[in-house]
């Protein structure tokens, strides 16, 4: 299911930055590291980010790691996990989440390869990675910031 929104919102003093979001809500299953990784193109495309540009790439590369580390490590305590994609105020923003409890330190040494790759994607176009508590209260979102070179 991919639900999203684009708004401009109002404010006393003028507009707030463009905002806009996808959700796609996967099982964690393996076809969904699949899935959300062709979502994912499509809605950087919509956003419009050139397919195959460095940006694009490296956003896809992210979601595939995030996804595929729901896959492994999460199913056992979350059925699905919840992929966002979304750009506004100068920044790509990918959040991952999933209904497990166990958070992940990025500063630890048991970090894998995957969350380095993130993390160096990230770091690439001057962005980061957090490990955040899920918004809905269980669980943990793994938020991936880049900054655009652009504005969306």
């Amino acid at each position: 299911m991919i639900r999203g929104h684009s708004t401009r919102e109002q404010t006393g003093v003028g507009t707030r930055p463009h905002v806009q979001r996808r959700t796609l809500i996967l099982p964690t299953a393996p076809a969904s590291v699949r899935a959300a990784r062709i979502s994912t193109a499509e809605v950087l495309t919509l956003f419009g980010l050139a397919p195959g540009s460095l940006l694009a790439d490296a956003a896809l590369l992210v979601v595939s790691e995030l996804m595929t580390n729901a896959v492994r490590h999460a199913a056992p305590h979350s059925p699905s996990a919840t992929v966002t994609v979304s750009t506004g105020a100068g920044q790509l923003v990918v959040v991952v989440g999933d209904q497990d409890p166990h958070t992940v330190d990025l500063a630890g040494a048991s970090v894998g390869g995957g969350l380095r790759t993130v993390a160096e994607m990230t770091a690439y176009f001057d962005g980061e990675v957090s490990v955040e508590p899920a918004s809905w209260g269980r669980g943990k979102t793994v938020v991936a910031r880049f900054r655009l070179p652009w504005r969306l």
